[in-house]
Formats: C-alpha cells, sequence, structure tokens
C-alpha cells in the first residue's frame, strides 16, 4: 500500500495547505498531478535498483535475474511500471493539463491522473509478484490491483463531480 497510502497522505496534506494558502484545493492538485509521475518514476527505478517488487518468472530477452529470488530469470516489472506509472504517465496527464487547459475546469486533471494511474498500474501489476505476505485475492487479484480499481473509481467520481459542477466555476 506504498503508493495508495502515500496518495492518502497528500491528499490530506494538499487539502490542509490549501486552506491555509486559501487556494482552490482542485488547482492545487492539479499542479501536483503534473508532477507526481516524475517522483514515481524515480521510486520504481530505485525499486529496481534494490531488487524490490520483482516480476514474475520470465524467459524473455529482457528478463533479469534478481540474486535473492532464485536462479530464474524475471520480468523487470520496475521497469515496466517506471515507463507507464512515470514517463508515459507524465507526458499524458502534462498533454491534457496544458494542451486542453481551455476545457478543463480545476480537478479534471486530478482525476485524469487517478484514472490513467490505476489502469497503468493494473496493467503492470499482471507482471509483478503479488506481495508475498498476501497473495491473490480471489485468486486472481492483487493487493494493488484491488487498491488501483478503488482509485480508478475515485478518479471518475472527481470528475463527475467537476463536470456535474462546471457552472460554479
Amino acid at each position: 500500500m506504498s503508493f495508495h497510502g502515500g496518495l492518502i497522505g497528500v491528499i490530506i496534506s494538499t487539502g490542509i495547505y490549501s486552506k491555509i494558502i486559501k487556494i482552490n484545493f482542485f488547482k492545487f492538485s492539479d499542479i501536483i498531478s503534473c508532477a507526481a509521475p516524475i517522483g514515481i518514476f524515480f521510486g520504481r527505478i530505485a525499486n529496481y535498483i534494490n531488487g524490490e517488487l520483482y516480476g514474475k518468472i520470465s524467459f524473455l530477452p529482457w528478463a533479469v535475474i534478481f540474486p535473492d529470488q532464485g536462479a530464474f530469470p524475471r520480468h523487470p516489472s520496475q521497469i515496466y511500471e517506471a515507463i507507464l506509472e512515470g514517463v508515459f504517465l507524465f507526458f499524458l496527464i502534462n498533454y491534457f493539463a496544458l494542451k486542453k487547459k481551455l476545457l478543463f475546469k480545476p480537478g479534471y486533471t486530478s482525476g485524469l491522473f487517478l484514472v490513467f494511474y490505476s489502469i497503468l498500474r493494473i496493467i503492470s501489476e499482471k507482471f509483478r509478484e503479488p506481495d508475498a505476505h498476501i497473495g491473490y485475492l480471489l485468486n486472481y487479484f492483487s493487493l494493488g490491483m484491488m487498491l488501483s480499481f478503488v482509485t480508478l473509481i475515485f478518479g471518475l467520481l472527481i470528475i463527475l463531480f467537476v463536470k456535474k459542477n462546471e457552472k460554479y466555476y
């Protein structure tokens, strides 16, 4: 729950700080959403360097043997996540935030960030070993997938909320 727990912390601290400086919460969270993929990218690269959050066994040419995970090569799932949730998400979110700025009201970018992050995380979780102490839920879903489904729903709810309340902005 590292990312999702951190996300909750960022949302709470953003809410508190936006009240203190008297700025619209969604305007502030939209700015954070544009920069967040950079931190996600470096976090996933650090996971790779530390040999954490390794992937499932794979015999693809780019599979990696992690020293503490036996002799079989594995998907470098940390790199997949760095590319999807870091690089790709950064360009995608910033495209919408900068190029479509006239169409978007505060909150759209934050909602899109949550939606796209969740989708990309669910995809990348298919290549990653689940947490050893948790395993799969319902014999198919990792905890990361389940939490990402919840995050996806919240992202969609934010977009619907902003759309419904557009006339007030």
